[in-house]
């Protein structure tokens, strides 16, 4: 008998509560990269993504995700985020800025939303103005920073190794 035996498909983990961390987007210039960090955060049991400018997924890409994930469109992310402050939520940034936490030291919070620029301009001013703080994922090579959706991957896994059960 094999001592590994290749599982398609395997049911996922069941979460103990409902995970309490969800995604806000700054206008993406790709539906690509939008549908491939829907499907990410799918598989991390992240429930919604609140998004400013139009949303539109690529279902091929996004899977299952494009059915089970609740999509926000909003014109502005500045009052979505006041707003998710007030109900307790803690807004992290993801983007290369001073005083940003190396994402291999930064303890989540468990209501965490974390929040994401867009694909060249980053997050802009007004943006990071109302976040309570800013993480970067180390690079030790060229390019400068990661695609944005496999940056936004890599948070999310990451949030949700400090907090596996939900």
């Amino acid at each position: 008998m094999p001592r590994f035996e290749h599982l398609r498909h395997k049911e996922p983990r069941t979460l103990t509560q409902p995970r309490e961390l969800l995604l806000a987007c700054a206008p993406t210039r790709s539906n690509v990269n939008l549908s491939r960090i829907a499907r990410a955060a799918g598989c991390c049991g992240v429930t919604r993504i609140v998004c400013a400018g139009r949303v539109k997924l690529d279902a091929k890409i996004a899977r299952d995700a494009a059915q089970t994930l609740k999509l926000e469109s909003h014109n502005s992310l500045v009052p979505v985020l006041k707003k998710l402050k007030a109900e307790g939520y803690t807004r992290v940034g993801l983007e290369q800025t001073t005083n940003s936490s190396d994402l291999h030291q930064y303890a989540f919070d468990r209501r965490t939303v974390l929040v994401i620029g867009n694909e060249r301009q980053g997050l802009t001013e007004d943006v990071l103005a109302e976040l309570d703080a800013v993480v970067e994922i180390p690079v030790w090579g060229m390019p400068y920073s990661y695609n944005v959706a496999t940056a936004t991957v890599m948070a999310m896994y990451e949030y949700c190794r400090q907090f596996p059960d939900g």
